[in-house]
């Protein structure tokens, strides 16, 4: 996997270091750890962010009204010096910007373009258009700040999402804490209304919870006792105790936090080719303006005027501004991201926007992905008494995290259980130790095998899983668990292939026979059992090893991170699944259902329509202006609204992927 941290190069990569505010730095503009918030809703701050465009239109009609509708000898005297003040509160913040370009030895910016068009422009006495180029160019960057912060709601919602204090049991009392100040282990209390702080585990029977902030599901979950809960889930119910389990900086949330904020900097390709491409195509734009003014000297002699070939110079500069590129694409790649967290699916990166659109080949586990991987306890066969049977394997199941040990766990009860020693976790197989001086075994049937301990064979034609137990080199029964099909597992089969997904294959360490029947039962094209971890690699690699393809693998066991971390996609179920899948992952699906990663497909696809359609409008548009401005055809007010135009169209249909409905 191509986990890109190029180094940021547009044309717009600097920083406005002056009041009002233009966040030119359009790689950044949108990430959660600038300082600089946009969102002016409602905050007085707005009317101090909008006013100088507002003095520079108030005035620039007042100019237009006297030049065009009223005869005032007056204002002609002062005319030059009334649109210089109205062009200084636009162009003073840009003016600095060229200054802090220039000092960092860039000189071919967005910024230098239109300060050399509209300082031009005057030069030669076209006032109102040199104000009026200026002035667009601020009310195209103002919307850009408006859509980057409707991109951003949906990402933003996560920080408010952050309980401020943790009510923590000390000292034989309740006192508010610093959540990052909570130790692992410690109990705090959380009341109706109030989001979770901490990932914990609840101490209470039972509660109602809204998880929707990191899920994007809307429908309120009941949590019983003994299950985990996450931080910035919102209790709903009543006041309720939770045992911390995880540091502040550990909690899902916090690395949910961090996936997103480090998101923007995995750029996609087309991304990074637009920055590349702006930093060649501003200083050409540069020299065919300059060759503009000076080579019709060569050819019209006498004939040639200087002020018109100037203007048409700077027609051509004020059109050839990349500004809807530079804004529109990263815009529309982090809209992607943000549509997406909206769905409950993070992307680690613009790259994998991309890269999804390309998927042909789905690879799935299938324990936790396509099944709920809740196990419950279904028959219990021995030889030996079957207390004594259930001690000795509850006793070596308890030192396990995996979900069919819990299961039998929960089903051997709370009694005492012997205690285990020499615990030892053979891979894809099972385990061993010592409970009650007696060597056990508890596994699959390789196990057995693997020690050669004879068995009943007609437990070979069980469909079921089930964990077979030996006890001093003897076989001496099984249990038989039970797994469930998740509710949308077969629409997930089913919208995959509508969304040009030619093949889904299922890998399983389960029996052959039980992978078959969830495969037909979930039209499955292809799937493999009985396969240990390394078996897993083997056959992705084998599928990958066509070059054509490019292949995701969904899991979320610590046994899946070797696959997710050598496919083109790794993506991670994160609601079930461990910290080591869904750290290597490149997708994260937030909630347990697998249907997500469909929706997912359709994000990217719709993300991808989106910034292609931007590139050839601003393309197609421009050429045309370029032309004919060229030919002395489209004036200078022609070329300011059509650059503007087009940003302005290119924003508007990059912040569209927000409000599109993708289950």
């Amino acid at each position: 996997m191509s986990h890109s941290h190029d180094k940021e190069d547009s044309c717009c990569s600097s920083k406005v270091h002056s009041a009002p505010k233009h966040n030119h730095d359009h790689d950044h503009a949108h990430e959660e750890g600038d300082d600089h918030d946009h969102d002016h809703g409602g905050d007085p701050s707005a009317f101090k962010t909008f006013l100088p465009a507002i003095v520079t239109l108030a005035m620039l009609l007042v100019g237009i009204a006297f030049d065009n509708l009223f005869n005032v000898a007056a204002f002609q005297i002062i005319r030059p010096y009334w649109y210089i003040v109205a062009y200084l509160p636009v162009g003073i913040p840009v003016l600095r910007e060229v200054w802090e370009t220039f000092k960092a030895k860039d000189f071919f910016t967005e910024f230098s373009l239109m300060s050399i068009a509209t300082i031009g422009a005057f030069a030669i006495g076209q006032y109102p258009e040199g104000v009026t180029v200026m002035l667009f160019y601020t009310i195209g960057e103002l919307f850009q700040l408006a859509a980057v912060n409707r991109a951003k709601r949906n990402i933003k919602a996560l920080l408010d999402v952050r309980a401020d204090v943790a009510h923590v049991f000390r000292n034989g009392k309740y006192e508010d804490i610093n959540p990052e100040k909570v130790e692992i282990g410690e109990t705090i209390q959380v009341k109706a209304g109030e989001k979770i702080p901490l990932d914990g585990e609840l101490i209470s029977d039972k509660s109602s919870f809204n998880t929707a902030a990191l899920t994007g599901e809307s429908k309120p979950r009941t949590i019983s006792k003994g299950e985990s809960i996450l931080a910035g889930m919102l209790n709903l119910d009543k006041v309720i105790e939770v045992k911390v389990t995880k540091a502040f900086a550990d909690s899902a949330l916090s690395r949910i936090l961090e996936m997103v904020q480090n998101a923007t900097t995995r750029k996609a390709k087309t991304e990074l080719f637009i920055r590349k491409f702006a930093k060649i195509y501003t200083p050409i734009v540069f020299f065919l303006a300059l060759a503009l003014v000076t080579i019709p000297i060569l050819v019209l002699g006498s004939e040639y005027h200087f002020q018109t070939w100037l203007y048409r110079s700077l027609v051509f500069l004020v059109i050839s501004c990349p500004c809807a590129l530079v804004i529109s694409i990263p815009l529309g790649y982090f809209g992607g991201i943000g549509a997406a967290s909206a769905n409950g699916i993070l992307f680690k990166g613009s790259n994998f926007l991309d890269l999804i659109t390309k998927l042909d080949t789905v690879v799935m586990d299938k324990t936790g992905t396509l099944t709920k991987g809740v196990f419950k306890v279904q028959q219990v066969e021995s030889s030996i008494d079957q207390a004594d049977f259930l001690n000795l394997l509850t006793a070596i199941e308890a030192k396990s995290t995996h979900p069919i040990a819990k299961a039998i766990v929960e089903y051997g009860g709370e009694k005492e259980i012997h205690p285990a020693e020499n615990i030892e976790e053979i891979a894809g197989m099972g385990l061993r130790g010592i409970v009650n001086g007696k060597a056990v075994l508890a596994g699959n049937t390789k196990l057995l095998e693997k020690f050669n301990i004879a068995f009943d064979t007609r437990i070979a034609s069980i469909e079921e899983s089930i964990v077979v137990v030996a006890v001093d080199q003897k076989y001496v029964g099984y249990v038989l668990i039970a797994d469930e099909i998740k509710e949308d597992a077969a629409e997930a089969i089913k919208r995959l292939h509508e969304n040009g997904v030619k093949q889904v294959v299922m890998l399983s360490g389960d029996k052959t026979s039980i992978v078959k029947k969830v495969a037909t039962g979930l039209s499955i094209d292809t799937y493999f059992g009985d396969l240990l971890p390394e078996d897993k690699v083997a056959r992705l690699e084998a599928i990958k090893s066509d070059k054509s393809k490019v292949v995701a693998f969904v899991g979320d066991g610590i046994n899946d991170t070797p696959v997710l971390a050598i496919s083109d996609i790794g993506i991670a179920m994160g609601a079930m699944g461990s910290d080591a899948a869904i750290e290597t992952a490149d997708v994260v699906i937030q909630t347990d259902q697998p249907s997500k990663i469909a929706t997912a497909v359709k994000i990217g696809k719709a993300t991808k329509k989106v910034v292609i359609q931007n590139i050839v409008l601003a393309f197609a548009v421009k050429a045309i202006v370029l032309i004919l401005g060229a030919g002395g055809i489209a004036t200078m007010w022609e070329a300011v609204f059509a650059d503007v135009g087009v940003a302005l169209l290119a924003i508007l249909n990059a912040v569209r992927i927000q409000k599109m409905k993708f289950s």
